[in-house]
């Protein structure tokens, strides 16, 4: 069994509870969590994720 190595979002303001944190697992998959909730977790692959990303910046600009 392989252990995940969390990073800090660079845009989490640092406070407690206020983090988002990323890992990935040797199959590629992208872990995301909440610093205050480490137990609970979304996966993902980095396609899906980028779409995702995509689609928040484009509702941001009024786009979507």
């Amino acid at each position: 069994m392989f252990q995940l190595t969390w990073q800090k979002s660079s845009y989490s303001t640092g406070g407690e509870g206020e983090c988002v944190e990323l890992a990935t697992d040797p199959t590629g998959r992208i872990h995301l969590r909440e610093s205050d909730r480490p137990a609970e977790m979304a996966t993902t692959t980095p396609a899906a994720l980028r779409g995702l990303l995509h689609h928040i910046k484009a509702s941001a600009r009024g786009q979507a």
